[in-house]
């Protein structure tokens, strides 16, 4: 195996696992490193793909026993069952609008301007609903996941619809619409980490099937280490999240983001990243 190849695979394994579940856009954060260690082209675009299933069973493994005990509780436990259903009526929205419209939202939206646009217009919004929660000094009407109805649900899922939109990131537009619909932070968080496997597994598994002829045997090995890169920095990621979510509020990643879609302007309008591609 090519050495440089491994460790660009490396870290491009722990930048989709540090970034999948924070609010700041996991393809954006891709796009600029594979640009920047000049790892791009259509294999890596499966690549990338790939590697999520290596975030995702971080989040199974970090929850796998309340996983586990909802299974095991389909047939017999109703809340268990409720559970369940809200996290099919939340994976809804995006699937359906995925599969008709993700080709045609590519083809307009994987633009330089209006990715850096996501990223400065979804800062704004998380700025936002932090002032109104504490100007308006608002009690979380849901504080925990297993509170939530289906219509606590729906309205995460339509919010987790914005996200294919190149650059408004899953994670940030299901946390930031929960607590925007009275969800507590740290609800809205753990739900977002539990739609996140639907929605990561079918996205991944549809690509694939989409993408398979670029698929070989001899790439295994590269998307190994890039899956397990993002399965270790995704876990941690995950536990680092949950603890600083107990006496912190989102708007540092808001600033985070309003810088980041001025560097997308910048970076595109000196041709140092090719966002287009």
């Amino acid at each position: 195996m090519d050495l440089v190849l491994a460790i660009k695979a490396l870290v491009m394994g722990i930048v989709e696992g540090l970034t999948e579940f924070l609010p700041i856009s996991s393809t954006g954060h891709l796009i600029l490193a594979g640009s920047l260690l000049n790892f791009t082209g259509e294999k890596v675009k499966v690549f990338e793909i790939v590697i999520q299933a290596g975030a995702i069973l971080a989040v199974c493994w970090e929850y796998r026993a309340r996983i586990a005990a909802v299974l095991a509780g389909l047939s017999s436990d109703a809340s268990a069952r409720r559970f369940a259903i809200n996290l099919i009526i939340a994976f809804l929205p995006a699937a359906i609008l995925g599969f008709l419209f993700n080709t045609r939202i590519k083809q307009v939206l994987f633009a330089p301007v209006p990715v850096a646009l996501a990223f400065i217009i979804g800062g704004m919004v998380i700025l936002y609903v932090e002032r109104r929660h504490k100007v308006a000094d608002i009690d979380a009407r849901v504080t925990s996941v297993d509170d939530m109805s289906p219509v606590d649900a729906f309205k995460v899922g339509c919010a987790q619809a914005f996200a294919l939109v190149p650059g408004t990131s899953r994670s940030g537009a299901t946390i930031i619409g929960g607590m925007l619909f009275g969800l507590s932070r740290k609800a809205a968080t753990e739900f977002s980490f539990f739609l996140a496997i639907p929605t990561l597994f079918a996205a991944t598994i549809y690509s694939m099937y989409k993408e398979r002829a670029l698929l070989s045997a001899a790439d295994a090995s590269l998307f190994g280490i890039g899956t397990v890169a993002a399965f270790v920095s995704a876990f941690l990621c995950v536990r680092w999240l949950l603890r600083y979510i107990s006496s912190h509020d989102f708007s540092a990643f808001a600033w985070y983001r309003i810088a980041f879609g001025l560097i997308v302007l910048a970076t595109s309008y000196f041709q140092l990243v090719t966002w287009a591609d």
